[in-house]
């Protein structure tokens, strides 16, 4: 006999929490639907001001990848080097220490090999860095020069 009545009260409650839960949900949207959000700075992009293209977008990760895999190349080579010099005379661990150290510079070279290869196209392809239309002085830039003497002469 008690079970049903406790079941009863259960609902009674549940039912008085749905209620209050409903009313606090309208007050909570009636607050937000009131916060006026055109005042809202705009933040910054983190990945760049620039980053209109998804080749640059793309060419950025490749860069912070390659710094990645470049710093953990320079820890294989002091690595190397530790176990060179702390070998004894240990013709087993100066050989590792060798190869970490050779291994490690080959890592490195094919690292700024790609580096350069990834600045080269990215920049071909944006038409940054690395194209032909890029840097350089231009005619009619930088001092006028005395066909005489060679030094330059301040143009008024």
């Amino acid at each position: 006999m008690t079970l049903p009545i406790l079941r009863f009260i259960i609902r009674l409650v549940m039912i008085k929490l749905r209620k209050k839960l409903f009313i606090v949900s309208l007050v909570c949207l009636a607050v937000l639907a009131g916060i006026n959000f055109c005042y809202a700075e705009k933040l910054p992009n983190p990945l760049g001001d620039n980053l209109t293209d998804p080749s640059v977008l793309i060419g950025n990760i490749i860069n912070a990848l390659l710094g990645i895999v470049g710093s953990v190349a320079l820890g294989v080579f002091v690595l190397g080097g530790f176990y060179w010099i702390t070998s004894a005379g240990s013709d087993e661990k100066i050989k590792k220490g060798k190869d970490m150290i050779i291994w490690a510079s080959l890592g490195l070279a094919v690292i700024f090999m790609s580096y350069a290869l990834v600045t080269f196209v990215i920049g071909a392809i944006t038409g940054g860095a690395g194209s032909a239309d890029s840097g350089g002085i231009t005619e009619g830039e930088g001092p006028e020069v005395m066909p005489g003497d060679g030094q330059p002469v301040e143009s008024n």
